[in-house]
């Protein structure tokens, strides 16, 4: 391994044997970031309050589909809260977590009350079908010339119509229409892998979306699947792949990313 303050060496070893997703994106949001995360594997030093929330949210929500799939009856309200603060002390034991300026832990309580009553009313809580997996692993070569494409998907549930994906969000602000359409690059690659899970059923893909706010929504938001989109993703996704195997990592400063970066510091040291 080499030092941090180094030039990252041009042919990186790649160590896994598959790519997602949101490690591609990473490399486009950053490849220095993606050196750091990815190949050296340095440990990020902290997480933000509002990360560490959206994660305790997925583990309570992956509980309660969890029981439901072993046909067990819905958890209750304090039995995911007590799965939320599980997954919220794990994360602090491995990672300081970084409250924002209006954030304390007072009022993480609070969301995470609101979120969970939220949830527990929604249609998602109570999905249609039969739930077929929860936090699934899917994974095939799709792409000539890389691994095999991984994607841990929220939730996979079969009716007699279709077979559903649904993704699960959490953001600040409700998601419209349009936003959910426009952000479905990563749902059509998991129907990719999807497409012989039941053969000949349809596939229907969608986002959960659960805003943090003082009164929590959940939206589900339908993603209309289109072949010449996922053959576009699948394109970038090979060119990236390419640049990281060929040793292309530099910073990418951004007002937006660099302050919550948790590799601030091995960035500042990298000497270029």
């Amino acid at each position: 391994m080499i030092a941090v303050s180094q030039q990252p060496r041009a042919a990186p070893v790649v160590q896994r044997d598959y790519v997602s997703f949101s490690a591609i994106s990473t490399y486009q949001q950053c490849p220095l970031r993606y050196y750091f995360r990815y190949i050296e594997g340095l440990e990020e030093p902290f997480v933000s309050a509002s990360l560490a929330l959206g994660g305790a949210v997925h583990s309570a929500v992956e509980f309660h589909l969890n029981e439901l799939m072993a046909g067990k009856s819905p958890p209750d309200h304090d039995t995911l809260l007590d799965v939320f603060w599980d997954e919220w002390k794990s994360r602090a034991e491995t990672a300081e977590i970084r409250f924002g300026k209006k954030d304390d832990l007072d009022s993480i309580a609070k969301t995470a009350d609101r979120i969970i009553a939220a949830f527990r009313d929604s249609d998602i809580a109570r999905p249609t079908g039969n739930i077929i997996g929860v936090e699934e692993e899917l994974r095939s070569q799709l792409i000539p010339g890389m691994p095999d494409i991984l994607g841990r998907v929220d939730l996979i549930a079969e009716s007699d119509q279709a077979l559903t994906i649904t993704d699960l969000k959490t953001a600040r602000t409700r998601w419209s229409a349009e936003q959910a359409e426009r952000s479905g690059e990563q749902l059509m690659l998991y129907a990719a892998l999807a497409k012989d899970l039941v053969p000949g059923k349809p596939i229907r893909l969608e986002f959960a979306v659960v805003t943090k706010a003082a009164k929590p929504n959940v939206d589900t938001l339908p993603v209309t699947f289109n072949q010449k989109r996922v053959d576009r993703t699948m394109s970038v996704m090979q060119r990236v792949w390419q640049s990281i195997h060929e040793g292309h990592f530099y910073p990418s400063p951004s007002p937006m990313s660099c302050p919550s970066c948790p590799f601030r510091s091995p960035c500042d040291a990298w000497s270029g």
